[in-house]
């Protein structure tokens, strides 16, 4: 018994010493990346978005909306105070939704991150948010065009924690709360990709997300409710499944769920839509990610 998990722990720290190597440099380029934009970028971003109602965009303003949600660094507890303030001030609904859609599914630090699956996952990745977020926005315009669709009584602006006069400082410091906050998860998320790299056949895992095979995707999409926590800490899982064969589509579908629905994603959105329009965001965020990791293994990426 003492010889066997010897061997597991031998075995263990070997491949997780081969993940952390792998995944480590797009990890730490992600953070700095992230904060850099964090800090001196992410006033500038929204100061864009308003910019936007001095141009008659109408419903085409849904696809700027939608790009700056993604250059936004922001979580999503940090996006509604500024919504917030962005409705106050007149901007439309279907705006709102296409720029917080596409910002709960993407940021620049999480691009970074996805970098490390390879030049596909990426582009399949920013394509499917950017998609996301100007359909949530189509969808707001069509059935919400005469009606609010957000709440955001209560809601303020959103307390800035980057205000050390020093700029230097200031970037450290956003570094340092994002590695607290990321670090945990990363590390979690490569042990768990080291046992399933030692413990689960590649050829099973193949055979049910394998790219002819539909409830494969649903399964990814499902999946993705569960074990979504950190956009970071799920990259060597992704990474791991897609070498043991999983389809690109039903990795996009799990890309899309889980950012959607993770928990503090959820509490959120909870709070600025009420429970009707909550379930159909639930069901919008699962359809979509059904019909995105469909579409991609028709392409054939």
């Amino acid at each position: 018994m003492i010889r066997l998990i010897r061997r597991e722990l031998i075995y263990l720290a070997y491949y997780f010493e081969i993940q952390l190597g792998q995944i480590l440099p797009y990890w730490i380029l992600g953070i700095v990346i992230g904060s850099v934009v964090s800090v001196f970028g992410k006033k500038k971003i929204h100061e864009l978005f308003m910019a936007m109602r001095k141009h008659k965009f109408g419903l085409l303003g849904i696809i700027p909306a939608s790009l700056l949600g993604i250059a936004s660094p922001l979580c999503m507890y940090g996006t509604i105070p500024i919504a917030a303030s962005f409705s106050e001030q007149g901007m439309s609904d279907d705006w709102l939704g296409a720029f917080m859609m596409s910002s709960i599914l993407l940021n620049p630090q999480l691009m970074i991150y996805t970098s490390a699956l390879g030049e596909a996952a990426f582009w399949t990745r920013l394509v499917s948010s950017f998609l996301c977020g100007c359909c949530a926005g189509l969808l707001i315009h069509i059935f919400y065009r005469n009606k609010s669709f957000f709440n955001f009584e209560g809601f303020g602006s959103g307390k800035n924690r980057d205000t050390d006069p020093n700029l230097l400082v200031r970037l450290l410091k956003n570094i340092g709360r994002n590695v607290k906050r990321t670090g945990p998860y990363f590390l979690l998320g490569i042990l768990l990709a080291s046992l399933f790299q030692i413990h689960v056949p590649s050829e099973a895992f193949a055979d049910l997300f394998s790219a002819d095979r539909r409830f494969g995707i649903f399964m990814a999409a499902t999946i993705g409710v569960p074990m979504y926590a950190c956009g970071g800490g799920t990259i060597p899982l992704l990474r791991q499944w897609l070498q043991s064969g999983m389809s690109m589509g039903a990795a996009a579908a799990f890309m899309i769920t889980g950012p959607a629905t993770k928990i503090t994603n959820l509490g959120a959105m909870k709070t600025v839509l009420g429970i009707r329009r909550f379930i159909l965001y639930l069901g919008f965020s699962m359809a979509f990610a059904f019909v995105c990791g469909v579409a991609v293994n028709q392409i054939g990426i």
